[in-house]
């Protein structure tokens, strides 16, 4: 090999390591973006008054198979306030989910107006989308209708707080002012509870009162109250809203 061709080879080999070198960077470059790009989204399943976690079990699977980060909170939804529930909430979330770039959140019933509570008084700047399922943001007569005692014996005392009168949490809430998609029922399983309220109604909370100034968007579905979370319609419109911020279905109000 003479003196020239060895060079040449040499350069040939640094120009190659180079360009190796450069692919890597490259590789890692894109990766880091991907990383970034592909990072998911958490959102936050809150069950309604005197459920629990497992009631959002099933939805929170679907949001994880989505690509999702599922966060599936329990609270003691029959044992205080809703003022003491709501600053429970506050501590779960900073555990949970201080980290998060993106907070969404899916609630049913009471889990909806804690959301309302939290947002109002500490207005998260990681607020994504909300959906609420049988949201009671008018309150619900049925609360009104029922003797207090009973009401808090049976269902502690965040129920009495959910009626129509002067000690309505809901009403003394300002409208929303977060992206926010509301899905209500209009089938009821309690004919006598449904003889209290105005309209049409899932068996606990009317239509009308479902309905929140702010919101978005509004669908109503022909489930109750109570399995509403377990419709698969209703767990593929959450997924559109959280992606699009509208509901898949034409939406009534």
């Amino acid at each position: 090999m003479t003196a020239e061709t060895g060079a040449r080879t040499k350069r040939l080999g640094v120009l190659a390591l180079v360009a190796l070198l450069g692919a890597v960077a490259a590789a890692s470059d894109t990766g880091t973006a991907a990383g970034a790009e592909g990072e998911r989204a958490t959102v936050v399943l809150l069950h309604g008054l005197g459920r629990s976690e497992r009631s959002m079990a099933r939805l929170a699977g679907v949001l994880e198979a989505e690509g999702f980060r599922a966060v599936n909170l329990g609270y003691p939804s029959r044992a205080h306030t809703i003022r003491t529930l709501a600053d429970t909430l506050a501590v779960e979330l900073d555990a949970c989910c201080a980290d998060a770039d993106t907070l969404h959140f899916v609630t049913h019933s009471l889990g909806g107006i804690l959301v309302r509570i939290w947002e109002h008084e500490y207005e998260p700047e990681n607020l994504g989308r909300v959906v609420m399922l049988s949201p009671p943001n008018q309150g619900s007569d049925v609360a009104e209708r029922l003797p207090d005692r009973l009401l808090e014996l049976v269902m502690g005392p965040a129920s009495v707080q959910l009626g129509t009168d002067s000690a309505s949490v809901p009403l003394r809430l300002p409208p929303a002012d977060f992206e926010l998609g509301i899905i209500t029922g209009d089938a009821s399983l309690n004919p006598l509870f449904s003889s209290w309220l105005p309209g049409d109604d899932d068996g606990l909370v009317a239509v009308e009162s479902a309905w929140v100034e702010g919101a978005d968007d509004f669908l109503v579905v022909p489930y109750t109250h109570t399995f509403i979370m377990y419709r698969e319609r209703v767990m593929e419109e959450v997924v559109a809203f959280l992606r699009n911020g509208r509901f898949s279905t034409a939406h009534e109000q």
